[in-house]
């Protein structure tokens, strides 16, 4: 199987796995053969079941990353995006106790989204394991939550 590693990746990168993605999704592709190589049937050469396991494993890599960003926008440039001026919701409240008052009234699934991505730092992935959560699920409760929190905030200081 190592024998046709180059075809292999070669053959990710032509078909759009740039960068990283073809090396995860090669990565991706000997394990799954590795685990799956009682199941080869021989009916079609090595490099062929091999390929097909690669495009299905970029195929799935895809899938888990829709949606994320190609690149992580900083939390200032998206309050710059939402009007905040050159401030994240975070630093526009002076008041801390106003901050800490706001999150303590977000629901309890509201808050953790939050404070796990936007506190801790911990990737869409990291998070919506953590919390159980599919991706995209996680994704819609963070933009509720996010809303909601800037929302409570601008009442704070009107």
């Amino acid at each position: 199987m190592v024998r046709h590693q180059d075809a292999v990746l070669r053959f990710l990168r032509l078909t759009g796995g740039d960068g990283p993605d073809a090396e995860d999704a090669l990565q991706e592709t000997f394990l799954t053969a590795w685990r799956a190589a009682g199941t080869f049937r021989g009916e079609a050469g090595a490099r062929a079941w091999l390929l097909t396991i690669a495009r299905h494993a970029l195929s799935r890599l895809r899938r888990r990353r829709s949606g994320e960003p190609q690149a992580l926008v900083p939390l200032e440039a998206l309050g710059l995006e939402a009007g905040w001026g050159g401030t994240t919701p975070f630093q526009a409240v002076e008041d801390r106790v106003a901050l800490e008052a706001a999150l303590a009234r977000l629901e309890p699934e509201e808050r953790e989204v939050i404070l796990l991505r936007d506190i801790e730092g911990f990737s869409g992935a990291e998070a919506a394991q953590i919390l159980g959560l599919a991706v995209p699920a996680l994704k819609s409760r963070l933009h509720r939550a996010r809303l909601r929190l800037m929302s409570l905030l601008r009442r704070a200081h009107a």
